[in-house]
């Protein structure tokens, strides 16, 4: 499969789970590791009892010598066996953790896996955090090697994008590329791993149609998953036939994707948000084998829009280098990336605008000047927006409207516009001389 899918320019990453075994806490049954040697492979207190910063009772010793050993032979076996192209790795703080438990400088492991003659080109994708509280966004050990799950980019954008205050300048800098949290001279271009959902959480979807978790069927009375989601169930909680709320949650659904997949990092889809998949509110379904965690194919036909939708937006990033990196400055001098208020080159810091503008300046593919501006109105009523001015050469023509449902438009546009409530609009100068995606 790993051979097929890399033939068809797909490569494939491993999610790992090296922080905890099934085993339970000290009370728990013997399975694999606490059989073989208790003491050597879980990380003890002094009389015995399991630490827990995996949430799931005990917490493997990763860095151990016999239990570092054993993750790296397991990874090594998986890139020389399989040719498993990089690995996500779990609670991956946990790996940075002493055998008492507490936080490394500069764990070994973490070290060996970035210097590894083996494992020395592959991806190595953190989670960093655990259970116990660490929380390493932006400071994760990386000897230039590791990227992030970038949770601080999830966490502001689903606040800014539901129309919570004061987070224009916020959300600027995670889409651009949270250059706050990674420095690119120190971890290079790629460590930031963006994305809005999860296999933990509300499918995104649900993050539109629930305003509380909904865990009752997990057997743990909702006490189980996390209570800090920053959604929104746009006026109805749950599954309705209302045609205006599941006009405005496809429209929510529509605007998470564009600012997602116009954002500096890498960007990361949970499956079935491109066909709104729902879970039904539940957000915690790892024990779910049910309709409530399958992938519901019917919903291909029902949601074609917004399957639709997804598959330009990917191909309008593809087709646009300057959103991805820097690129050669244009023949207009803009800056490689600008943000805006609501005027031009100025951004009111002191005003609850909910909007933001994202300029994306430089060369295009064929190294023809490119020219992107990216208009997100969080705000429940419309906006003026003034695009900045271009020389007589350029036209702004507006190519994403997820008001009107516009997608790979080309309608001339002027330097003033309305942008209607709740609505992302990507506008692309065009020239005279040149054709245009």
């Amino acid at each position: 499969m790993i051979y097929e899918l890399n033939r068809n320019g797909m490569e494939v990453i491993l999610d790992v789970v090296f922080n905890h075994t099934a085993e339970g806490n000290e009370y728990g049954p013997y399975i694999s590791y606490k059989g073989v040697d208790n003491n050597v492979y879980y990380m003890l207190t002094p009389d015995g009892y399991y630490y827990n910063f995996s949430g799931c009772g005990n917490t493997l010793n990763c860095n151990h010598p016999v239990v570092q050993r054993m993750i790296l032979d397991c990874l090594r076996y998986w890139v020389t066996e399989y040719r498993v192209d990089g690995f996500r790795f779990d609670l991956a703080s946990i790996l940075g953790r002493n055998e008492d438990g507490t936080p490394m400088e500069n764990p070994p492991l973490l070290q060996a896996l970035a210097y590894d003659p083996i494992l020395g080109k592959v991806k190595l994708i953190a989670e960093a955090w655990d259970a116990g509280g660490m929380y390493q966004v932006g400071s994760f050990p990386s000897w230039q090697r590791w990227s992030e799950w970038n949770g601080k980019y999830r966490d502001d954008l689903r606040r800014f994008l539901k129309g919570d205050n004061g987070l224009e300048q916020t959300a600027a800098n995670r889409i651009l590329g949270s250059l706050d949290l990674y420095d690119p001279v120190i971890r290079g271009d790629g460590a930031s791993v963006n994305f809005i959902t999860c296999h933990d959480g509300f499918t995104l979807w649900d993050l539109y149609s629930y305003n509380v978790k909904h865990n009752e069927e997990n057997g743990w009375n909702n006490e189980d998953g996390d209570d800090n989601n920053n959604s929104w169930n746009c006026g109805i909680e749950g599954e309705t036939e209302q045609k205006d709320v599941i006009a405005l949650r496809k429209k929510l659904v529509k605007n998470a994707c564009v600012v997602l997949l116009a954002s500096r990092g890498i960007p990361m889809i949970l499956a079935g948000d491109e066909f709104g998949n729902t879970q039904f509110g539940n957000n915690n379904a790892y024990c779910q084998d049910n309709d409530i965690s399958w992938l519901d194919w019917n919903l291909l036909t029902a949601n074609h829009d917004i399957l639709k939708f997804y598959k330009f937006i990917l191909t309008f990033r593809k087709h646009h280098p300057i959103i991805r990196k820097n690129t050669e400055e244009s023949s207009l001098r803009f800056p490689l990336t600008s943000v805006h208020g609501l005027q031009p080159w100025y951004v009111d810091s002191q005003s609850d605008h909910h909007y933001i503008g994202i300029l994306y300046a430089g060369r295009a593919v064929n190294q023809m000047d490119d020219f992107i501006y990216i208009a997100v109105n969080t705000y429940w009523e419309s906006r003026v927006l003034t695009l900045p001015k271009l020389s007589e050469d350029y036209a702004w023509t507006l190519s994403i409207d997820t008001e009107n449902d516009v997608v790979n438009g080309f309608e001339t546009v002027g330097g003033s516009n309305t942008i209607p409530p709740r609505t992302v609009m990507v506008f692309v100068a065009v020239s005279k001389n040149q054709d245009y995606l």
